[in-house]
């Protein structure tokens, strides 16, 4: 158990079944308009190694609910209540270094865009690597080992070789799966992905979501954000249709 999982209290009786309960979530935001409520009541569990698609059109509140969940939202204007449990934890109650250790070891998010993810002035082993250690006490040397196999498991040919390249020598294919690897490199039991493959063509696509089905039945609880109702159809078997921040 990790030192923010320790810190973490609960109590056990109340403590949900599933794996991720989100319950009466609402992320409200404050404008000079008025408030807008881009989550508004959601509530859902999701079982240990399942699969959930989250469906939505642009403004429908997919990916607010995904950051909440990763307690992104903190620190900003937004307002967020309802409760979110993993794994027997609050999420939402507990403090904002509590969820920084949970963030990267035990969930971790994929988004969108992963050029703007990926820091143009390092490699990107070097970027694993360093994701790796900020968790775990060891070597540079077994960080490179352990992230060269791990871009060795998304498909990304020749790792050993492309560990010292740039993110803008990648294609948009391979920079989706290196950011997947950067995700997976602690072995998070959630992984939060955000249109994972929106910039992808369907070949590509294809190769992302095969990674996420092959480390689901490992285990992982996935969670896929995203506008393409055929994608999850064929790849998650729990969907989520949402519009104007609530369950359409």
């Amino acid at each position: 158990m990790t030192a923010a999982a320790q810190d973490i209290s609960f109590d056990a009786e109340s403590a949900p079944a599933a794996f991720l309960d989100v319950q009466d979530l609402r992320v409200h935001f404050s404008t000079d308009d008025g408030v807008v409520k881009a989550v508004d009541g959601l509530s859902f569990t999701v079982q240990r190694g399942q699969t959930l698609g989250i469906v939505g059109e642009s403004g429908s509140g997919k990916s607010v609910t995904s950051q909440a969940i990763l307690g992104l939202h903190r620190g900003t204007r937004a307002k967020v209540t309802g409760s979110i449990w993993l794994d027997g934890e609050q999420l939402n109650a507990a403090s904002d270094e509590q969820v920084r250790r949970l963030r990267g070891s035990k969930m971790a998010m994929i988004f969108q865009d992963p050029l703007s993810s990926l820091h143009p002035f390092f490699t990107v082993g070097a970027q694993i690597s360093e994701a790796y250690r900020v968790h775990n006490k060891v070597s540079k040397a077994a960080a490179r080992r352990l992230s060269v196999e791990m871009l060795d498991r998304v498909g990304i040919p020749n790792p050993d070789k492309r560990f010292d390249d740039y993110a803008h020598s990648f294609s948009g294919g391979m920079r989706q799966r290196a950011m997947i690897a950067m995700a997976l490199v602690c072995r998070p039991a959630l992984l939060v992905a955000d249109e994972p493959t929106a910039s992808l063509d369907a070949e590509s696509a294809a190769r992302v979501l095969d990674i996420f089905v092959a480390f689901q039945q490992v285990g992982v609880t996935v969670l896929i954000a995203t506008h393409d109702q055929a994608l999850v159809a064929r790849y998650g078997k729990k969907v989520l249709h949402l519009a104007d921040g609530r369950l359409a």
